[in-house]
């Protein structure tokens, strides 16, 4: 990529932040339109659960394979590619007739989506070079993040309100349209001087895995967890793990890297994604349901509601890309993982969610967790990395919020389905209370990892871990230009 000016720079940025938008705002707004949704399509909690894995599953299946064909075929191509593909999903989503018509709409909207925000990022990754300005670049980046978690509830549920959930998908078309005009005008081509060849093998491993293991997670409370069918799900979701543990680092151009993960903050902050949005997951889709079928609110105050929570991670996530640019990433995830697990901890144990004032601190603690995390993962994942594998380490980073968010609605939501199934009080609000307690120490659970894993992933041991991995994986850059950086100079130079 031709080295921009500032002014260019921040365009590219911006063009970039807007893909991540709509993509966020999507997820967030369904949420409050859920229960909407389950009367006019008459889905069960699993069907809920659906609407939104259905996208995450998809999504973090294909992330990998859409860095690797963005830096073999330039990033720039696939990110249009995204933004039409994207658009098209959300406009056939608004015309869905049916429940399983809308999950195959938001099957095509992922298909999309899998092409924008890793995409995005390398982008951002190759734009920004100098490690202190990338992390300002990623912190305003989870800024939208928390811009869309402020946006994105109280947008649906005015929406929800005033025309019907259909139209959270038309948000999506003038933002899509702009973005992609804007690409096309002002974003630069660019390649990796050496990409991954395409792993369709590892492709389709990934793909099992993930598909399996979700399906048998969520219709287990309805078909029994020792039933044929669950079990047969389960079985492949554990033959195709390990099929990819074998099968992959035979390959010289695997769709995942394994060396990667020699780097002990480079496997950090891999879990500690995977937690933070497994928390974010179940955390909107308990909050959604109790807010609307326990107190009755209408889509828009609950949407009202999660304001405090989302005004706290728009503001924090810029601070904490600068906190991680200036002192390193372990602040902000001790920060994280600490008010995530007491914000769980309130709900879990403390009935915080009987008192206005008590659910609000939670819902502000939970805010101030999310808001620190985002950063210190996105800059963990490429940073030491070779920046011309840029692409594949975002796409690892996207994948596992991804599956992170997958498996806490997944886990979440099935808990709560047989809780409320073993009270026989589906509708009752004691019934709900009861059944989503153990939903809340999940979250508990979740923020105690990150604070745990954001430890020993940050300091002098960890960190030499990761230097070591970064020469293992420096080589010259095959068939590149004349004084193309080599993988190993740009490790030094993302990790200085």
């Amino acid at each position: 990529m031709p080295e921009l000016n500032p002014r260019r720079r921040m365009l590219v940025l911006a063009i970039c932040c807007m893909s991540l938008l709509i993509v966020s705002l999507d997820t967030t707004a369904l949420n409050v339109a859920l229960p909407a949704m389950r009367g006019e399509l008459d889905a069960s909690v699993a069907g809920m659960q659906w609407t939104i894995d259905a996208y995450t599953l998809v999504l973090a299946s294909l992330l990998m394979l859409a860095g690797s064909t963005a830096d073999r075929i330039g990033r720039r191509k696939v990110f249009m590619a995204g933004l039409v593909l994207f658009t098209l999903g959300s406009a056939l989503c608004s015309l869905a007739s049916d429940l399983e018509a809308l999950i195959a709409f938001r099957m095509v909207q992922a298909v999309g989506g899998s092409m924008l925000n890793p995409v995005a990022m390398s982008i951002i990754t190759n734009t920004f070079t100098e490690p202190r300005e990338r992390a300002r670049a990623i912190g305003v980046w989870g800024g939208v993040v928390g811009l869309s978690m402020a946006a994105g509830p109280v947008v649906g549920g005015a929406l929800v309100d005033s025309v019907g959930w259909r139209s959270i998908f038309w948000v999506n078309l003038p933002i899509g349209i702009a973005a992609l005009l804007l690409t096309w005008r002002y974003v630069p081509e660019s390649r990796a001087h050496r990409a991954r060849r395409p792993d369709p093998v590892g492709q389709l491993l990934v793909i099992t895995l993930l598909g399996s293991l979700t399906y048998a997670i969520i219709e287990a409370p309805q078909k029994g967890w020792t039933s044929g069918e669950i079990l047969l799900f389960a079985g492949l979701a554990t033959a195709a793990l390990a099929c990819l543990l074998v099968y992959e680092p035979r390959r010289a151009d695997p769709l995942i890297d394994l060396r990667f993960f020699r780097s002990v903050p480079f496997s950090g902050a891999t879990v500690i994604a995977v937690s933070a949005f497994a928390a974010l997951g179940g955390f909107l889709f308990l909050n959604t349901l109790y807010l609307q079928d326990v107190r009755g609110m209408s889509a828009l105050d609950a949407g009202l509601c999660t304001l405090p929570m989302a005004a706290v991670v728009c503001v924090l996530s810029p601070v904490s890309g600068r906190l991680v640019a200036s002192r390193g990433p372990r602040t902000p995830l001790l920060i994280a993982g600490g008010a995530m697990a007491v914000s769980g901890l309130m709900l879990a144990a403390f009935d915080a969610e009987t008192g206005t004032a008590s659910m609000f601190a939670a819902y502000v603690l939970f805010g101030l967790g999310f808001g620190s995390v985002n950063a210190p993962i996105t800059n963990t994942a490429v940073s030491g990395m070779p920046r011309s594998q840029a692409g594949v380490a975002a796409a690892v980073a996207s994948t596992s919020r991804q599956i992170g968010q997958t498996l806490g609605v997944a886990v979440i939501g099935a808990v709560l389905a047989a809780g409320m199934n073993g009270a026989g009080s589906a509708g009752a609000a004691d019934g709900f209370v009861a059944a989503s307690r153990p939903g809340w120490w999940i979250v508990t659970g979740c923020g105690l990892c990150v604070l745990l894993i954001g430890a020993l992933s940050s300091g002098r041991w960890a960190r030499a871990t990761a230097h070591r991995t970064a020469e293992r994986l420096a080589e010259p850059v095959a068939g590149g230009p004349a004084g193309a950086p080599t993988a190993q100079s740009s490790a030094a130079r993302t990790s200085s």
